[in-house]
């Protein structure tokens, strides 16, 4: 279970996973001691799985993002082929008519095309492939909204009924 100074760390270090621990701590009013035992207690947990850096894909070059549908011969056969592969950022197993959503970053239209003929193409399984090419980015960000964790769906719904009056 995850309680409300759990949440608070997990909020604050998905703001900035480089602040101290005293920051932590302060930020939450705890000692850093007990900070630090928390937060390897949610790692040791699973609920943190690792610290990363967020870096431009544009200003290191991958400035096309594309999302790319694929329909396999056999749903759930070649997910963990598809995530091997460097330019899958994410692969999803989706319901629907296709099998799997991928988040695919290239450098530009003629390296998703050679990631299509070379890497997708390999793989016997892929039935067909839809691809939307981003335009645009407005929001992109793996912070997770934990203002209210574990609060209840009443309890939500009596906070939005005060705050609207």
């Amino acid at each position: 279970m995850i309680n409300e100074i759990d949440t608070k760390i997990l909020n604050i270090i998905q703001q900035d996973a480089r602040i101290s621990n005293a920051e932590i701590a302060r930020q939450v009013g705890l000692a850093p001691s007990a900070v630090l035992e928390r937060l390897r207690k949610l790692e040791e947990r699973g609920v943190i799985r690792g610290y990363a850096a967020e870096v431009d894909a544009a200003q290191v070059g991958f400035g096309l993002t594309a999302f790319v549908f694929v329909r396999t011969s056999f749903c759930g056969s070649i997910g963990e082929a598809l995530a091997q592969i460097p330019e899958v950022l994410e692969v999803h197993d989706v319901a629907g008519e296709d099998c799997y959503l991928l988040k695919v970053r290239a450098k530009n239209t003629d390296e998703l095309g050679q990631f299509f003929r070379e890497k997708l193409k390999s793989l016997p399984e892929i039935v067909s492939t839809r691809t939307t090419v981003v335009l645009q980015t407005l929001k992109e960000t793996t912070a997770l909204p934990l203002e209210n964790l574990g609060e209840t769906a009443e309890a939500t719904a009596k906070r939005k009924t005060r705050k609207n009056k």
